[in-house]
């Protein structure tokens, strides 16, 4: 008979145990990106035409409503045009190949990122008490919401506002804006990505709360630090305009201080269950 095999304490696992059973998660989570890059690769048209390219087009959705606020207070210049300035090409041999390759793998991993959070969860959840299992029941969905809201944000906000300015800025009527492939690509893959991670921001607090290393005075206290530092953050991912580093800062505000309160409601939880023990 087979016999039938039966997962380890993790009391009882040695660090060389701990090791093995993390790589088959990380394996895990790399076939499901790599699930997700196929799918992707197999959509050329749609991921590039449609969605990397969208920003490129003077009816993307983000620059139309741009354009009817700038038409309502009388800005019609600002964000109202026919098409961007600029062209994109390709200057190597396997430039479009390697640009349809890591696309393919982003996009792979923005479609994955459920699973690949799962699997995450799923390597530090046996270490964890039953109460702190319970309370963390939906990390998995607030994780990849906060995350997809992000991504989200970065598509339609940022990376038209930096595709915008960036494709329409010349030093001179003599030069004419031929963009790389990989740059206008690297471009977008940034923006995306590091909006999404941004947007991270309430879970990270939530485990540094879990583990000690924050607490909501200490939050409150260097607020004035961390607006310093969103704005910086604003500027590296945004065009070196006022009005997009505003657009961006406004939502990374605000979800400091949904983090701030998400911090308070660990405290008092972690708090409480400390009293209820010394009461016992």
């Amino acid at each position: 008979m087979a016999k039938t095999k039966t997962k380890k304490n993790p009391d009882d696992m040695s660090f060389l145990d701990h090791l093995e059973d993390l790589r088959w998660h990380l394996l895990r989570a790399t076939l499901a990106i790599m699930i997700g890059g196929a799918i992707a690769f197999g959509l050329k048209s749609f991921i590039f035409d449609v969605i990397i390219f969208g920003p490129k087009r003077a009816d993307f959705y983000t620059y139309r409503l741009l354009c009817n606020i700038s038409e309502y207070f009388g800005l019609q210049e600002s964000f109202c045009f026919d098409e961007l300035p600029f062209r994109i090409q390709s200057r190597t041999m396997a430039g479009q190949f390697s640009a349809h390759i890591w696309t393919s793998i982003t996009a792979g991993f923005i479609i994955a990122f459920p699973y690949v959070i799962y699997q995450f969860w799923a390597f530090i959840a046996p270490g964890l008490q039953s109460t702190e299992k319970k309370s963390a029941r939906g990390f998995i969905f607030v994780t990849s919401f906060l995350f997809f809201l992000g991504v989200l944000f970065g598509y339609y906000v940022i990376t038209p506002l930096s595709v915008n300015f960036l494709g329409s800025y010349t030093v001179s009527t003599e030069v004419f804006n031929d963009f790389d492939l990989s740059s206008y690509i690297g471009l977008v893959r940034a923006s995306v990505l590091a909006s999404g991670l941004i947007f991270e921001l309430p879970v990270i607090i939530y485990f540094l709360t879990k583990v000690g290393l924050v607490t909501p005075e200490f939050l409150r206290k260097n607020r004035k630090y961390s607006l310093v530092f969103i704005l910086i953050i604003s500027a590296l991912i945004t065009p070196p305009d006022i009005a997009s580093q505003v657009i961006v800062a406004i939502p990374v505000l605000v979800l400091y201080e949904v983090s701030i309160f998400i911090s308070k409601l660990v405290l008092r939880k972690q708090r409480k269950q400390e009293k209820q023990k010394t009461n016992k």
